[in-house]
């Protein structure tokens, strides 16, 4: 195993013993499927630098020494449970980035995006939180480190003419056995098709 997955990992791991332990009235769809958490997770963290997961994983092994649940704060933070107490400038940056990002390969590929996350925030409602507001949350449990890093990482993808939404679902189109992005996407064109007659 190389060190980049053994690293990943080990990020998967503390995240997900820190997403079961989020108190929810009613228990996340994901919580429930462990394993779909890590399929996702683990796409996320296909586009990042060595240098960001190490970073990260830093952020949640300081976290777990002083007992606190960045997952849980991440999903307060989303439905607005408790005030901001990250408010770096490179959040706002980042989220720039991965907005235009999104709304690019949401463009370019309608139907693998049909029924996600609305883009931003102006669209979160009562049970839907947007892709802007997700983002924020997570971004908000980050070190100044990470969102350094990350930021690099997204100029870099964009300076290759990719974005972080592309480099995620490259690899869970590979995952889930296809060869392209493309190819993903003929498929459930096509299924939509069929379902349509």
């Amino acid at each position: 195993m190389s060190h980049r997955a053994t690293i990943t990992d080990q990020i998967l791991e503390c995240e997900l013993a820190m997403f079961l332990a989020v108190p929810t009235d009613q228990p996340y769809r994901c919580q429930q499927d462990p394993e779909s958490f890590k399929l996702h997770r683990r796409a996320q963290f296909a586009a990042w630098s060595l240098a960001t997961l190490q970073s990260y994983l830093a952020d949640l092994q300081q976290a777990r020494k002083n007992s606190r649940n960045l997952l849980a704060i991440k999903y307060a933070r989303m439905e607005n449970l408790i005030p901001c107490d990250n408010a770096s400038p490179v959040i706002d940056t980042i989220i720039a980035m991965a907005l235009d990002g999104q709304k690019r390969f949401i463009a370019a590929y309608p139907f693998l995006m049909r029924g996600g996350r609305p883009l931003d925030k102006a669209q979160d409602s009562p049970g839907v939180t947007s892709f802007e507001t997700y983002l924020r949350g997570e971004l908000e449990t980050y070190s100044e480190s990470t969102l350094a890093l990350l930021l690099q990482d997204l100029q870099e993808l964009e300076r290759a003419g990719s974005s972080l939404s592309e480099a995620t679902y490259r690899h869970l189109a590979a995952e889930w056995g296809f060869d392209s992005l493309q190819a993903l996407e003929k498929t459930l064109e096509e299924k939509n098709k069929t379902s349509d007659r």
